[in-house]
């Protein structure tokens, strides 16, 4: 049983920066992906950055790019999300995701393995 555990959520004022821990267990990732989305308020939750395990390609939602980044660290199981030059709008509560794919995918939909979430709130 895939198992995702998010970490390193908070409070943070605007321009600051916070790291996203997502702990992955359960199998071997190396044909995964991992996406991050988030979801605010009376909002759909949306795609962020995704990475694939084997390569490394990554893939970013316009609005972070230059801002965030992601990465994983093969040996810890863990994928990571830097955010950078962070803004009131990027309070949600942010989710890792996995899902079979050697490409990365943006789809909610497509995404079989879901964490519980952290929440990051950016003060103004």
């Amino acid at each position: 049983q895939v198992q995702l555990v998010e970490s390193g959520g908070g409070l943070v004022q605007a321009g600051g920066s916070l790291r996203l821990s997502c702990a992955a267990s359960g199998r071997t990732f190396s044909s995964y992906c991992v996406g991050w989305f988030r979801q605010a308020p009376g909002k759909e939750r949306g795609f962020v950055a995704g990475i694939t395990w084997s390569a490394g390609s990554t893939y970013y939602a316009d609005f972070v790019k230059g801002r965030f980044t992601i990465s994983r660290d093969n040996a810890k199981n863990t994928v990571y999300l830097q955010m950078n030059s962070l803004k009131p709008e990027d309070t949600a509560i942010y989710y890792c995701a996995a899902v079979l794919s050697r490409v990365v995918r943006t789809s909610r939909q497509s995404y079989d393995y879901w964490g519980q979430g952290t929440q990051v709130t950016v003060s103004s």
